[in-house]
């Protein structure tokens, strides 16, 4: 009878330490919007269950009451600090400062979609600062061994325009692992890293450009639907929220 006590002490003991790290292993930001972190700021998620990941979270957003809170943000351009011209490990794995710009990673965003429906929003401004966004209510990456492929739909307009859903179902590209439909390498052509179909709607990860180019704009960071080809945002933000 001792046997079995300590036994089920030890059990009651594992059990309780396990639900402590699922309180603690948020696997995104809605995890700790629930938990009453409403400030926007850098905190650790765990999409795959077990690493930490560093993220930002982006608590209150501008636009309908519906829209606010609870966004993590997968990628992030502000000033042109970060090189988004990269090979595929590491858009696969993530790159830049979560504290400025940066990309969260393939892997990631598919460990995130894979277990939970999520929405999209797509901030934008220009530099005369002039904001715009796109909603999309529904949003996932595939596996790897399906090329990270893009599920996006249902797009609700906040001024910017549907520039992405050209891009559903693609695969993503990098300079040096062309998996578009185009006979060119869309990747190289506007350099930078995307799901490119033959080419693009819009390129957010494109050379930053500081504003309009003529020449230069379609290698830029730019969302065909709100300023044409020719002209670079100033800030871009994509970020996915968990729908209930």
């Amino acid at each position: 009878m001792a046997m079995l006590v300590v036994l089920a002490a030890l059990l009651s003991a594992v059990l309780m330490r396990g639900c402590t790290q699922n309180i603690n292993m948020p696997a995104d930001c809605s995890d700790l919007y629930k938990s009453r972190q409403t400030v926007s700021g850098i905190y650790f998620i765990y999409p795959a269950g077990d690493i930490p990941v560093s993220v930002y979270c982006e608590m209150i957003s501008g636009g309908e009451a519906e829209d606010n809170g609870a966004w993590t943000v997968f990628q992030r351009r502000m000033d042109g600090t970060v090189n988004f011209y990269r090979p595929w490990d590491q858009y696969k794995r993530g790159f830049g400062n979560v504290e400025g710009e940066y990309w969260l990673g393939l892997e990631n965003m598919y460990q995130l979609t894979r277990k939970n429906k999520y929405m999209l929003r797509v901030d934008l401004e220009d530099f005369q600062g002039n904001k715009a966004f796109a909603l999309y209510s529904s949003f996932s990456v595939g596996p790897e061994a399906d090329g990270y492929k893009l599920q996006v739909s249902g797009f609700k307009d906040g001024g910017a325009g549907d520039s992405l859903s050209f891009h559903n179902g693609q695969k993503f590209s990098t300079f040096e692992k062309d998996q578009d439909v185009s006979g060119d390498n869309c990747a190289k052509k506007h350099l930078g890293g995307f799901w490119y179909k033959d080419c693009l709607g819009t390129n957010p990860n494109g050379i930053y450009l500081w504003g309009e180019d003529d020449i230069l704009g379609i290698i830029g960071n730019v969302w065909k639907t709100w300023k044409n080809f020719k002209v670079g945002m100033k800030s871009i933000s994509m970020k996915i929220r968990r729908v209930s």
